[in-house]
């Protein structure tokens, strides 16, 4: 079975900054497609950021701002938030593309002042 765990969120400024992790057990992002959604309240789940064939993808709403990564020797995916704004807060979450696991419980990101 695989499971997703994301942590690394928080309260931030604007313009500050946040490192999400995702953690997978169970099934490798080596050679998978995999990314970085975010869902705010009465929102739908959005596709932010994700990694396909060697290529990184990024919405335009955070193109600039956000990178993300992967850490082969732990499993785990990045998504690295610069230059928040108040419109980045969500909840964030991560997965695979090709054949979705059951969604983690995602890491919650404010951006307040």
């Amino acid at each position: 079975q695989v499971q997703l765990v994301e942590s690394g969120g928080g309260l931030v400024k604007p313009g500050g900054s946040l490192r999400l992790a995702c953690a997978a057990s169970g099934r490798s992002f080596r050679d998978k497609a995999w990314g970085w959604y975010r869902q705010a309240p009465g929102q739908q789940r959005d596709l932010v950021a994700h990694s396909s064939g060697g290529r990184t993808n990024l919405d335009d709403s955070v193109k600039g701002r956000f990178t993300i990564s992967r850490d082969a020797a732990k499993n785990t995916v990045y998504l690295q938030l610069n230059s928040l704004k108040p419109e980045d807060t969500s909840v964030y979450y991560c997965n695979f593309l090709d054949y979705p696991a059951s969604w983690g419980q995602g890491t919650q990101v404010t951006v307040s002042s």
